[in-house]
């Protein structure tokens, strides 16, 4: 699936979602672990929230068990996690994305780097912002270190992410990195927030 969400019976046949068909994310496919108001949610709230990294372990493992080897035959270059600005890393003191993506299982030929994708610094929070709002708010916030801009042209690059929302940041990210010459671009998420009506359906 394209974006990660739930199909309903109609969109099966076309295997993406009718926001997807709609307005066609940059990034090609989305792999999720679980729903973000699932039994994993807690663990990755201490993770982020109260910096333990205990549970990027138990997470990790999760993945590992029940998601790695279904993933293990993707072809990809690299995997880059989603990255935090300089100031939010200070502040945290770790990028939650990249101390779960370390720890996954993935074919030997996938380069694991957190130095490739670099993230603008923006004070305001957007977990409470509407797509259309995210959307805005996060463009042109992620740019390429120019170190490695010459390795990514052609390739195909996984981007790991805790958590996907709206999309909006990883769809920017995988223009950024399209704009710059890579070729296709996979997310790899751990939870997966559902559409409203899907909310109610697993509550």
């Amino acid at each position: 699936m394209q974006c990660g969400l739930t199909l309903t019976a109609k969109e099966v046949k076309e295997k993406r979602c009718r926001e997807c068909i709609t307005n066609p994310p940059h990034f090609d496919e989305t792999y999720c672990l679980d729903r973000y108001d699932g039994r994993l949610q807690p663990a990755l709230h201490q993770l982020k929230y109260q910096r333990r990294l205990a549970c990027a372990h138990g997470l990790a493992s999760a993945w590992n068990a029940l998601l790695a080897k279904g993933l293990i035959t993707a072809r990809a270059d690299y995997l880059l996690p989603v990255p935090l600005s300089q100031e939010k890393l200070c502040a945290r003191g770790f990028n939650q994305s990249w101390e779960l993506a370390r720890r996954i299982d993935c074919d030997k030929h996938i380069r694991k780097n957190p130095h490739i994708l670099k993230r603008h610094h923006h004070a305001q929070h957007q977990a409470n912002e509407n797509r259309a709002n995210r959307q805005t708010a996060i463009k042109d916030m992620f740019y390429i270190n120019l170190q490695y801009q010459a390795q990514i042209e052609s390739a195909s690059v996984i981007v790991f992410d805790d958590v996907m929302t709206s999309g909006a940041t990883l769809n920017e990210i995988a223009r950024v990195l399209k704009d710059n010459g890579v070729s296709r671009v996979i997310n790899w998420v751990v939870l997966r927030t559902l559409r409203p009506s899907q909310r109610s359906e697993h509550v």
